[in-house]
């Protein structure tokens, strides 16, 4: 049974990874995109009015801080007169239209849009804007994983009057990449509380998918696992973040805060504390208790960045017996059942929010924590070869690097030993009494 379970683990990491890492497929995840969609509203010759809408349709992973910076480039030299929920970071030169007395908000060929911060003024809000580009997963909070922004885009003095969709699309998020836009049934809006639908002259969409080869070369967390029945702690593996050449904090310095770039619109590189995995997370599962028909786990996410708060992370698990799963203490969770066949052993587990949807930086208090109690299947559940703990892990839709199963807490020998020796004297039992039943049913007849 071990070799079995190493083989199936080394075969499921190699189809992991050359699917999910490279190619920016998510098995867990086989629907997950983000959405750019392009409504043209009105149009007349020179000005059209466009609405773009971002929908992030993934089920875990999420854009946080700074947000997402999305670009284009226009096919000729077309121009950005007003905006409304978003602004461009640049104006370019506009000298072109210097003499029209009005110049445009944007007149760069290849522009970058932000979002508008919470807060903006109302004159210049639209439905789902102004989250600072924070985009949340469908499964955390449906309610915001939905960004959009208005604008009228104008043509050059010297191009054609007709609107053209741009082309090369980026979100500025590391990881994703996005093909171009294509035509699609125009969007229908629901006017008058529904009694009356209008719709787009013409919408468009560009995908983009998620890559964590593409994000990071180097994995951004690890697991760690412990059992009641075994003495030691089985860590994450060395090196699995980087190795300790790489810049840490040790224990009892402080962090470098001041030598660190805190530019807000761009992410802070990790400063981890020292250690053997060098890891910004290290995920901890825990075989707790063992009981009659359950059986108890702990886990705890431990933050080792010291220059960074993950708001609305989450953990995806792989496990055979989530399925069966009868309590979660102080997580969300949610059952993942991505192809609809009946297979249920994936879940995602989150913070409550106010309480502890937010994993502070390295230091006493900078981990979460929970328990879950699951309900043991008898036809598969054993803690021999490992079973007990899980077959991967996700950190903010991020795969985690995981023991080796040939490191795996182990049953001591004279438990296993005793767990053989128990089903025998079962099957030497039965036997007799079926022996003895069927002496006695002779002797009748």
């Amino acid at each position: 049974m071990g070799a079995m379970l190493n083989l199936s683990f080394v075969v499921t990491v190699i189809l992991f990874t050359i699917s999910s890492h490279t190619h920016g497929y998510d098995p867990l995840d086989p629907f997950g995109k983000i959405i750019i969609k392009w409504d043209l509203l009105l149009s007349s010759p020179g000005q059209h009015h466009v609405l773009v809408t971002l929908e992030n349709m993934q089920e875990y992973r999420h854009v946080e801080k700074p947000g997402w910076k999305l670009s284009w480039h226009w096919l000729n030299n077309e121009v950005i007169w007003e905006m409304k929920g978003a602004e461009t970071t640049e104006q370019g030169n506009c000298s072109a239209f210097a003499s029209s007395g009005n110049l445009p908000h944007c007149c760069l060929q290849r522009p970058t849009i932000v979002d508008l911060l919470p807060g903006a003024s109302l004159n210049v809000q639209v439905a789902n804007c102004c989250r600072g580009g924070v985009l949340t997963s469908m499964s955390q909070d449906h309610a915001n994983h939905v960004s959009a922004f208005q604008m009228t885009v104008g043509s050059s003095p010297d191009g054609p009057e007709g609107f053209y969709i741009p082309y090369n699309f980026d979100i500025g998020v590391p990881g994703y990449s996005c093909d171009n836009a294509t035509s699609v049934a125009p969007t229908k809006f629901s006017t008058d509380k529904g009694r009356r639908k209008t719709q787009a002259l013409a919408t468009w969409e560009a995908v983009c998918v998620y890559s964590q080869f593409r994000s990071s070369q180097s994995p951004k967390c690890c697991v760690s696992l412990s059992a009641f029945y075994y003495q030691n702690i089985v860590p994450c593996p060395t090196c699995s973040c980087g190795c300790s050449s790489s810049p840490c904090v040790k224990d009892g310095e402080l962090p470098p805060y001041l030598e660190q770039k805190h530019d807000p619109e761009e992410e802070v590189s990790p400063v981890v504390k020292c250690s053997d995995h060098m890891c910004p997370i290290r995920i901890h599962w825990h075989v707790k208790v063992n009981y009659r028909e359950y059986w108890r786990v702990k886990i705890t996410a431990t933050n080792f960045n010291t220059m960074k708060n993950y708001t609305n992370w989450n953990l995806v698990v792989l496990h055979p017996n989530l399925k069966s799963v009868q309590q979660v203490f102080s997580f969300n969770y949610k059952s993942l059942t991505p192809y609809q066949n009946g297979i249920n052993d994936t879940g995602m587990f989150w913070g409550v929010q106010f309480y502890n949807d937010v994993l502070l930086q390295e230091g006493k208090i900078g981990n979460v924590q929970t328990e879950l109690l699951l309900k043991k299947d008898m036809g598969n559940f054993t803690f021999r070869e490992g079973w007990a703990f899980p077959r991967r892990i996700l950190f903010n839709g991020d795969e985690c690097v995981m023991p080796s199963p040939d490191d795996f807490p182990r049953l001591p020998k004279s438990a296993s030993a005793h767990s053989s020796s128990s089903s025998s004297a079962v099957i030497s039992s039965v036997t007799v009494v079926f022996c003895f039943l069927l002496h006695h049913l002779l002797l009748l007849v």
